[in-house]
């Protein structure tokens, strides 16, 4: 069985429709790839899914829980309970700049998971040794890097223990250099079978990480496959038309 389902999902602005009917299934241990020109519907579906937009129709089911069936939402017990275990890392990092990198990490996870400050602090240090950036606990993120502001936001999502971890364009505001340590970091959380749906606009990554690429249009997956069949052989003529354009 599927790990996620997603069946018939709708998604509108008034009368704009943004996601028009979108199917697809994750395995655990997926890494999916969403790739489409600016405007496609990738980032709403990704924010659809987390609950940060309102799905108007459809069923999305993960594991044995329904995020929403038929357009119907469960409780918002219920409905916490199911998005809590979803992680996401945003395109601009959204870290307090107020605060440390350290706090960053720990106070999210006392606040919603009621973890006590030791264990949390111990978790803390843990995940920013696997990004690399163990040194910078007491840091500022204006300090930082923006490629180790957005290792600290995969540390921080990480920090929630999610089953799933969503990225919306991680990179897209980074330097190519700066881009390189965070595909770094998500290449190793892929080949430790962490399940990731990932917008992208790195075909290298899409090409050789993902197990599955979605290529959206129009607010639709108009093609969806392995990565071998997307960029060797794709179908649709959209789908050739903007792999023509994005992979030189």
């Amino acid at each position: 069985m599927a790990f996620i389902q997603v069946e018939e999902l709708k998604k509108s602005y008034g009368s704009l429709e943004v996601l028009k009917n979108v199917n697809f299934t994750v395995e655990k241990g997926d890494v999916i790839a969403i790739i489409g020109s600016s405007g496609s519907g990738k980032s709403t579906l990704l924010r659809c899914l987390i609950e940060l937009e309102t799905i108007n129709g459809g069923t999305v089911k993960i594991g044995d829980d329904y995020l929403i069936k038929d357009g119907q939402y469960p409780t918002p017990a219920e409905l916490k309970r199911v998005t809590s275990k979803m992680g996401m890392v945003f395109q601009n990092f959204n870290l307090f700049p107020h605060k440390t990198v350290g706090e960053n990490l720990i106070l999210p996870t006392m606040l919603v998971k009621k973890t006590d400050k030791d264990t949390a602090m111990q978790n803390c240090r843990l995940l920013l040794k696997k990004v690399g950036l163990e040194d910078k606990i007491d840091v500022y993120p204006k300090y930082l890097s923006g490629g180790q502001q957005q290792r600290v936001a995969i540390a921080r999502a990480l920090m929630q223990n999610p089953e799933i971890l969503l990225f919306d364009e991680p990179t897209s505001a980074l330097d190519p250099q700066l881009t390189g340590e965070v595909l770094g970091v998500m290449r190793n959380l892929a080949a430790e079978r962490m399940t990731m749906l990932v917008v992208t606009h790195e075909m290298s990554f899409a090409r050789d990480v993902a197990t599955k690429v979605l290529f959206m249009h129009g607010g639709e997956i108009v093609e969806a496959g392995t990565p071998e069949q997307i960029f060797n052989n794709p179908q649709n003529e959209k789908t050739k038309q903007f792999l023509a354009a994005a992979v030189r």
